[in-house]
């Protein structure tokens, strides 16, 4: 009889638990925050710098995924209105001093300048460029899973002429 209380309640211990992480798992999925819709003002917009487009890095992870315009302005990074990235923890905004980056092992190790945290999965949204930082020697923006070092997507950016 004790032995099938224990069993029932180790059970019931330990569904709760795997239902818990489930929960967290798919949460952002069932519902997804809203969009964001951040606007540049005049004066952030005034000199374009770059601009690129997200690209899904590893289309064989239907999990990490990102899609969308970016531009880099003087002060700001800026994502368009058609960004989007699949939902996780601990996403943030890394200019990289790399081109063409298509693996994690490409941006761990390297002097990344890191914006912050994601603000939204999708829409559109701007990130300060901290003053002092020389934008040519970063040709690429990427969003990066700080929790598990992961790369979500990476976007190579054009810069304008006379940058």
């Amino acid at each position: 009889m004790w032995r099938w209380l224990a069993v029932f309640l180790l059970g019931g211990l330990l569904g709760t638990g795997f239902g818990v992480a489930l929960g967290f798992f798919l949460f952002p999925f069932v519902f997804p925050p809203p969009a964001a819709m951040e606007r540049l003002t005049q004066a952030e917009a005034s000199k374009l710098v770059a601009k690129g487009t997200f690209i899904h890095a590893n289309p064989s992870d239907p999990v990490h995924y990102g899609k969308g315009a970016v531009s880099v302005y003087q002060d700001v990074v800026f994502l368009h209105d058609d960004f989007q990235v699949g939902p996780g923890p601990a996403f943030h905004v890394y200019l990289v001093p790399n081109a063409n980056i298509r693996d994690a092992g490409q941006v761990t190790g390297t002097m990344f300048v890191d914006l912050g945290g994601l603000r939204a999965f999708k829409g559109s949204q701007k990130y300060a460029i901290p003053a002092g930082v020389d934008l040519t020697k970063f040709p690429s923006v990427v969003i990066w899973c700080e929790q598990f070092s992961v790369l979500i997507s990476p976007a190579d950016l054009s810069f304008e002429p006379g940058s």
